[in-house]
């Protein structure tokens, strides 16, 4: 693999690793009024102090205590702001910042019929296995874009190429684990000399109507947090908060479309297809990431659906 580091306070984590973070931010989060002392957070991720420190400052920019303090401020502020209780505030943790998903224009192109209709024949998909902050994922990308992003936990590696495949069973697939790397490095890392720059293409299939979702969710997932009502009303389907999360549900395409994003009308996590403890951790990891000294904010932060 390349040897060139990420971004400055992110730890490109495998699925093990991952876990042990997600745990600490979950703990923290449904803790913080005891306000722990490092060692029992440390021990909520299995960790010594020492280890758990450092992985967590490695991975969030910040130390766990800072992270602890952080989430305390943003359940104050929410309960002296309005009748939500500290409770509901500590739901929202990591919600109060401008979210931030990346720094890439993103366009999202449906498959062409022929495409889905043939199962991918003709088609040449690249795939492979990488490290991410939200642990391993599996990526694959044709000559038009970035077609699935996945995050596998250990030891479901085989499934998750047998997902992908079914999804194009006549596609013309090889495994290149550098290439992912590359991609997940574009994604989450700082750019690389020579490393492409610029929108960054994705290719889903899907239903119609899945697609629109989607593109919706690009546009309103991009800025911070939305709801099932939210997106139902901006693919004008009113009241079809359901219908809209299935299609939320079968998004192929993890953290580029930003499903992670998406909040129960009470402002709950609701659930997530890879997992809630990791949609609490990307939640957490883009409020950081944004108060970064730098870091651009989310009015340079676009995601762009193309018609």
């Amino acid at each position: 693999m390349n040897s060139t580091q990420p971004h400055q306070g992110t730890a490109f984590l495998d699925s093990r690793d991952f876990a042990r973070v997600a745990r600490a931010i979950t703990y923290v989060d449904e803790h913080f009024r005891e306000q722990p002392r490092l060692a029992t957070i440390a021990a909520a991720a299995r960790l010594s102090e020492f280890h758990f420190n450092r992985l967590f400052r490695r991975w969030a920019g910040v130390t766990p205590r800072q992270y602890l303090a952080f989430v305390t401020a943003n359940a104050a502020r929410r309960a002296l702001a309005g009748p939500a209780s500290v409770l509901d505030a500590a739901y929202a943790v990591g919600l109060s910042g401008p979210g931030r998903l990346h720094d890439l224009l993103v366009t999202l192109d449906a498959a062409t019929p022929g495409e889905v209709k043939t199962g991918g024949l003709g088609l040449h998909m690249s795939y492979g296995f990488a490290p991410t902050p939200f642990g391993t994922a599996l990526l694959a990308s044709t000559a038009r874009g970035v077609t699935h992003l996945a995050f596998i936990e250990a030891g479901g590696e085989a499934a998750a190429v047998l997902e992908l495949t079914g999804r194009w069973p006549c596609a013309h697939g090889h495994r290149d684990d550098e290439a992912a790397a590359q991609l997940s490095r574009r994604i989450w890392g700082r750019p690389e000399p020579g490393a492409p720059t610029g929108v960054l293409k994705l290719s889903a299939r899907g239903t119609n109507f899945q697609i629109k979702v989607w593109r919706a969710l690009l546009e309103l997932g991009s800025a911070g947090h939305t709801t099932y009502a939210a997106l139902a009303d901006a693919v004008g389907v009113r009241g079809a908060a359901q219908a809209v999360g299935n299609a939320v549900g079968a998004n192929p395409i993890a953290w580029l479309i930003p499903c992670h994003t998406v909040l129960r009308k009470d402002r709950r996590l609701g659930g997530y297809r890879w997992g809630a403890e990791r949609k609490r951790a990307m939640l957490a990891w883009s409020s950081l990431r944004a108060l970064e000294p730098g870091t651009p904010r989310s009015g340079s932060e676009r995601a762009a659906g193309a018609g």
